[in-house]
């Protein structure tokens, strides 16, 4: 089915199961879930002398909820090794260097390529999961590990547009 309209675009919405995460450049394996990209900015309110029967909203700060990666338990020691940095120490000090690290989410079209992207800055591991609950009874589960990662913000990168939504 052509998914194309009169003017040649493609406006049907993205599917959730293609992306990747690239962290410092580098593509993380074996993904298979992403929780959601969220802010929210807090209301300030506040009332003039002049009318102070009435209340007025002012943007406050904004705060960026934590992500949370699942990735198939495999060889692949990149959440691992992450979320050591964050608690290393050397000659009983602890180590706080580079443990921050910045990602890049890209939504990929059906054909596989990339669709939509966006920048994570200065994200950190604050909880991982190294094993999912073991049970010799599931011989059909897939095991798991996940990471929580907190973060400063992240924005639209305006780089990567779906050249199949583009206008000729």
């Amino acid at each position: 089915m052509d998914d194309t309209t009169q003017d040649g675009v493609v406006h049907n919405p993205y599917r959730t199961f293609r992306f990747q995460i690239h962290i410092d450049g580098q593509p993380v394996a074996g993904l298979s879930k992403m929780s959601a990209l969220k802010k929210t900015t807090n209301a300030i309110a506040w009332r003039t002398g002049g009318d102070p029967t009435h209340e007025h909203k002012l943007p406050g700060g904004t705060s960026y909820e934590p992500i949370t990666l699942e990735q198939g338990l495999t060889q692949d020691t990149t959440f691992e090794n992450w979320a050591n940095t964050v608690n290393q120490r050397s000659t009983g000090n602890l180590v706080l260097a580079g443990f921050r690290r910045n990602l890049t989410i890209t939504v990929l079209n059906l054909e596989g390529k990339e669709a939509i992207g966006y920048k994570v800055f200065r994200a950190w591991v604050s909880e991982y999961q190294a094993l999912p609950d073991l049970d010799a009874n599931s011989m059909d589960a897939v095991g798991i590990q996940t990471i929580t990662i907190e973060h400063e913000g992240w924005e639209r990168d305006i780089e990567t547009v779906d050249d199949q939504r583009r206008k000729p």
